[in-house]
């Protein structure tokens, strides 16, 4: 399944997020009360905002008008004296007196764009300090004004329009207002605001609303989150074991005796009655398919009829003397066999083996098929394998004899067919080890298909095992699983004893085999009768079988039998070229 990773909002399985439902019900309802309230909150500003431009636009009506009348007031007395430059300057001073928001202005320009008078304020403090100190209003004149606004006042004028609502751009702010034409002075005189400022006040407004909305929105998320989590806390302890029965490949019964009366612990319910059938279905499957296949199907969620070419390590065991234990114990032969294969089966399991087939007496299996998930060594595992088998079966001929000597202390001895019968289930077990390159993969139709290996290493593994009766040791590997190891498994605590140059039935070569002796049975004793074979085998390869003979003879173990019997003659073959070569399987 992977890691797993839990956050507080949130888990994540390697590298894919998992997302809690019940935090996208709460970020949902918060985009949908977000967008609610700030949609709800614009309007109303905006509603606002229009109200205030109406209202503001009656405001620059009575200020122009205000101002237009005294504008007359000044050309009458301009009549008088004549002084054109101080009426202006008495306009705009008495603009400047009448307003009082910031940049709040009046412009008087020609129909040629020459700025008669203007005014501007720009307000250092509060508005409202302004009523009681008016002091603190700046004056600021314009100094042009927006041709592209003129041109429109003129147009209209041209259309007998002398008064309307316009919009003016001035130091690259947005004003609008009101102007009139003036008949007397020959100008236009307008009254402005600047617009970001006239609705500086429902920004800020907006701006803290929003504040408010969002901070309140935040909170209250927060404890739906925790409501929300304990509300639908089964929704996590459903998913959770359903994840863990996924990684195990196993399923069982999801907790449900405190959850609430809704609809997700139906949906517990509701699994937990599938959980019975499938978990079956999935005990079956795994029993009779090995790993490999499993790990592909779980994988691919499929499973095809097709091959390939891997590089395997094939395992061949054998029961000796099948034949005769099946005649001496006759249907009960099944529960033997199944004792024997039910403790061998978890070994090679165990060092990453799958089985490829059990015909009888003996059991196929193969190593290396699950190298994209196993870092052990192919040939090592096979070879440790190997000796647990061998074990096994040594424990199982314990227990026999256990019962054997309880049997003889309740009766006092055995019947001669009661001896047979024990004798049969003494097992031994042959094992031979070869590998390289193979056909692997699901053979037979959709209806029903087996996973198989094909290859002559594989023909090659059951050969050696049937060696290990010939030169009496547990183990026989080829030279490929000795290059293997010790090419690619440092330490690896295996001694490869050279065994002979055979050329078995089938085969026109001569291959060497070995065998493995695994560290821990390695005694001086061992060693030195491995020495003195692996001396007088030099001599037999080489020809010189009197001195082979002599020093076969004072070896003290069961393999150095057939070569003093190969030897006795102590002269070698004509044409010999240290081969042997086998009649028999």
């Amino acid at each position: 399944m992977g890691n797993k990773t839990k956050g507080f909002l949130f888990k994540k399985v390697n590298r894919t997020s998992v997302i809690p439902v019940q935090l996208k019900i709460v970020v949902i309802f918060v985009l949908f009360i977000l967008v609610s309230n700030l949609t709800s909150n614009y309007i109303n500003l905006m509603q606002n905002r229009n109200s205030q431009i109406r209202l503001m636009k009656m405001l620059l009506a009575k200020d122009l008008k205000d101002i237009y009348s005294f504008a007359n007031t000044q050309y009458e007395i301009y009549q008088f004296n004549k002084d054109l430059a101080g009426s202006f300057v008495n306009i705009a001073n008495k603009a400047a007196y009448e307003l009082k928001t910031n940049k709040a202005s009046l412009v008087v320009v020609s129909p040629a764009n020459e700025i008669l008078a203007s005014a501007q304020v720009l307000v250092s403090e509060p508005i409202e300090a302004l009523e009681e100190a008016p002091a603190s209003k700046e004056e600021k004149n314009w100094t042009s004004f927006d041709s592209e606004a003129l041109a429109s006042m003129n147009k209209d004028l041209s259309n007998g329009v002398e008064q309307g609502f316009i919009a003016v751009r001035y130091n690259d702010e947005e004003y609008f207002g009101i102007y009139k034409y003036n008949k007397k002075w020959d100008a236009y005189f307008v009254r402005a605001e600047e617009y970001r400022e006239f609705t500086r006040d429902s920004r800020e407004t907006f701006k803290w609303i929003t504040i408010i909305i969002l901070g309140s929105t935040f909170l209250l998320t927060i404890v739906g989150i925790f409501v929300m989590r304990h509300m639908l806390r089964y929704i996590n302890i459903i998913t959770n074991a359903i994840m863990k029965m996924v990684k195990n490949s196993q399923l069982e019964l999801i907790p449900l005796s405190k959850a609430p009366n809704d609809d997700i612990t139906y949906l517990g319910m509701a699994f937990n009655s599938l959980s019975g059938t499938i978990d079956t279905l999935l005990t079956i499957f795994k029993k009779f398919t090995n790993q490999d296949i499993a790990y592909q199907a779980y994988k691919e969620k499929n499973i095809r009829l097709e091959g390939t070419q891997k590089e395997l390590t094939i395992l061949f065991s054998d029961i000796k003397g099948f034949t005769t234990i099946t005649e001496t114990l006759g249907t009960d032969i099944i529960k033997l066999i199944n004792l024997h294969y039910d403790r061998a089966i978890r070994e090679i399991v165990r060092f990453d083996g799958t089985i490829g087939s059990i015909i009888g007496d003996a059991l196929l299996a193969m190593f290396g098929t699950m190298s994209e998930i196993s870092t052990r060594n192919k040939s090592l595992s096979a070879i440790q394998a190997a000796y647990e088998i061998h074990a096994v079966a040594e424990a199982l001929r314990l227990e026999m004899t256990k019962k054997k000597e309880a049997l003889v202390r309740v009766k006092g001895g055995l019947t001669s067919e009661e001896e047979r019968v024990y004798q049969a289930v003494l097992i031994q077990v042959g094992v031979g080890i070869d590998g390289g390159q193979v056909f692997y993969g699901n053979i037979g139709s959709y209806v029903r298909m087996t996973n198989t290996v094909i290859g002559d290493n594989v023909n090659s593994a059951s050969r050696l095992e049937g060696l290990t009766r010939e030169y009496k040791v547990p183990v026989i590997c080829s030279d490929y699983v000795k290059d293997d190891i010790e090419n690619n498994v440092p330490g690896h605590g295996i001694t490869f004893v050279e065994l002979d140059l055979v050329q078995v039935k089938g085969k026109t070569e001569g291959k060497r085999v070995f065998w493995p002796v695994p560290e821990i049975f390695m005694t001086k004793q061992l060693q030195s009768d491995l020495n003195r074979f692996e001396r007088a085998l030099r001599d037999y390869y080489d020809g010189k079988w009197s001195s082979a003979h002599s020093e076969f003879s004072k070896i003290n173990l069961p393999v150095a039998e057939i070569f003093k019997d190969r030897t006795l003659s102590k002269k070698a073959p004509a044409n010999w070229k240290g081969i042997w070569t086998m009649k028999t399987k």
